[in-house]
């Protein structure tokens, strides 16, 4: 099993947002060194706690400070992009990177970008659903002939001029990688529709830290499925699962820290604001019969997140896989590592003392 790191990145409102920056791009350098497999970076225009709006820029700005860990867009929400225009930012950076550079796509973001971009709501002006479909086809025929002529669906139009040899004129920018990046696609409800789409394509899947192992399952179950119906093998080892994850050299230590410290605020202060507003507290939960109320920081620790020692760490991510079934890489979320110490020696004892316990 690989370990990664998932970011939305998760600041509070007011945060010197250079400074933020700065600390996000020390985290990855930190986890290359470390030996983490990969990075994905959130995209985000309105929301000041997930405060990246390009997470391509952070991406161009580690590529030459790192080494051997991937580097990808966590997601880029289509419905935010002009698909044209995206094709040709994603292809560049991935030249820029080598080849090290995993694409990630989505079809919603955060509500006030929804309303931005006008898919929020009832009635959108765009069905995000349909207008990813229609971009992620159109680029990836972009990458592979992009021929002149009109190309348009719900939500944009453009056109590609005949090429004009003399003066070099005709679309011609394609990935570093061929035919194109490793495309990453997240899902987030019980028996994802996303997921069997990323699956029936050979893309990677990825699940949701925020939902515990029982619906998580459901997550497999739509994967296999949407393999199958491709007429593929179900990989295992693409799906890529998020988790809350805090190890210290003691359980209690580690508790403490979860219970008392970032963790424990960007969920209070944050998850547990923003999830009833979207109707999406639900997904926190273990059995649907629960209140909200019993939504708490102790029950996350107990159900949904991985919290202790090495050992307990170590089993915990043991007990997940009996449970849900086998996956590639364990994507670890990122938050503010404050007290830096803390959250780095997790990340350290993460890498190095308990993936050799992970059977």
């Amino acid at each position: 099993m690989d370990l990664g790191l998932f970011t939305m990145p998760l600041h509070p409102p007011g945060a010197n947002f250079t400074e933020s920056l700065k600390a996000d791009l020390d985290q990855i350098v930190k986890l290359d060194e470390l030996g983490y497999s990969e990075a994905w970076i959130g995209e985000h225009f309105t929301s000041e706690w997930e405060n990246i709006p390009s997470p391509e820029l952070l991406i161009a700005q580690a590529i030459p400070l790192t080494k051997q860990i991937r580097l990808g867009t966590g997601v880029s929400c289509m419905p935010n992009h002009d698909p044209f225009v995206l094709a040709h930012r994603i292809a560049q950076l991935d030249h820029m990177s080598e080849g090290r550079l995993n694409w990630g796509v989505g079809t919603g973001s955060f509500p006030g970008d929804m309303r931005v971009f006008g898919y929020w709501g009832d009635n959108p002006a765009v069905d995000s659903r349909v207008y990813t479909r229609a971009a992620l086809d159109t680029i990836l025929q972009l990458w592979t002939d992009p021929k002149p002529g009109v190309y348009e669906s719900e939500g944009f139009s453009f056109t590609i001029p005949e090429p004009e040899d003399d003066v070099g004129l005709r679309a011609h920018v394609r990935p570093y990688q061929l035919p194109h990046p490793p495309i990453g696609v997240a899902g987030v409800s019980p028996r994802s529709s996303t997921l069997k789409m990323a699956a029936s394509r050979g893309w990677i899947p990825m699940s949701i830290n925020l939902i515990p192992p029982v619906l998580l399952k459901t997550h497999w179950d739509a994967i296999e499925e949407g393999a199958r119906e491709a007429g593929r093998e179900p990989d295992c080892g693409a799906w890529r699962v998020a988790r809350e994850v805090l190890v210290a050299e003691s359980g209690a230590e580690a508790r403490k820290l979860a219970r008392e410290g970032i963790l424990a605020r960007d969920f209070k202060d944050y998850f547990f604001k923003l999830l009833p507003k979207v109707g999406m507290l639900g997904l926190l939960k273990n059995d649907p019969d629960m209140s909200d109320a019993e939504v708490t920081i102790d029950y996350l620790i107990d159900n949904v997140f991985i919290v202790g020692s090495v050992d307990e760490v170590a089993q915990q991510i043991n007990d997940l896989r009996g449970e849900i079934g086998e996956f590639g890489t364990l994507l670890a979320m990122g938050h503010e590592w404050e007290p830096y110490g803390a959250w780095y020696e997790s990340m350290a004892l993460l890498k190095n003392e308990v993936l050799p316990k992970v059977s």
